[in-house]
């Protein structure tokens, strides 16, 4: 320092100091740029993922509802052969000049339950495939997930970058969001 308060740098301590914040000025405009692209990128992933899932709810609420109204023709299954069953008795209880009736109850009886047997076996089939529509839809759903994650763990670490200076860390960022789009790009192959 001079004997006036003011202290004059040399050619050298001023090319390093320039060339420190030119330094630190890029980084911090590339971890910027990286993490703006970032987000954009974790919003759209975002949207597709929640999209995604309200098609899975859709279809294992489709399922679950196919699969109750099998339930209720099996149910009304099983009261028609209650009663085919009652008309049976019946006949054998009555005497032969009352049978003509109760066996024509036991021929509707029987026709009632082929049409709710084929009913029934055609809601469960219904059922089953909305669930297997469900769970196929799952699966990408969860690759978008995983893949927001590494989105996110990315720009966590190019922030962490942008107030230490270690350049390491954006590499591990960059790593870390191309392990993201790479999932997200195998998710919506997928879909």
């Amino acid at each position: 320092m001079s004997e006036t308060g003011l202290h004059v740098h040399t050619p050298h301590e001023e090319q390093v100091e320039e060339a420190a914040h030119h330094e630190g000025h890029g980084l911090s405009q590339w971890v910027a740029i990286f993490t703006a692209l970032l987000a954009a990128l974790g919003a759209i992933v975002s949207y597709q993922g929640s999209h995604l899932m309200n098609e899975v709810v859709l279809y294992k609420n489709e399922a679950v509802l196919k699969k109750a109204q099998a339930t209720d023709q099996w149910n009304y299954y099983q009261a028609a052969s209650t009663k085919q069953h009652l008309m049976e008795l019946a006949i054998q209880l009555t005497p032969p000049d009352k049978h003509a009736e109760f066996e024509k109850s036991i021929a509707k009886y029987k026709e009632q339950k082929q049409t709710i047997r084929a009913r029934a076996e055609s809601l469960e089939t219904e059922s089953q495939k909305a669930d297997v529509e469900s769970a196929r839809m799952n699966r990408p759903h969860t690759d978008m997930a995983r893949a927001l994650i590494f989105l996110q763990i990315a720009i966590s670490l190019a922030s962490i970058t942008a107030l230490t200076r270690r350049k390491w860390l954006f590499a591990l960022a960059g790593l870390s969001a191309a392990v993201g789009v790479g999932l997200w790009l195998f998710a919506i192959g997928l879909a």
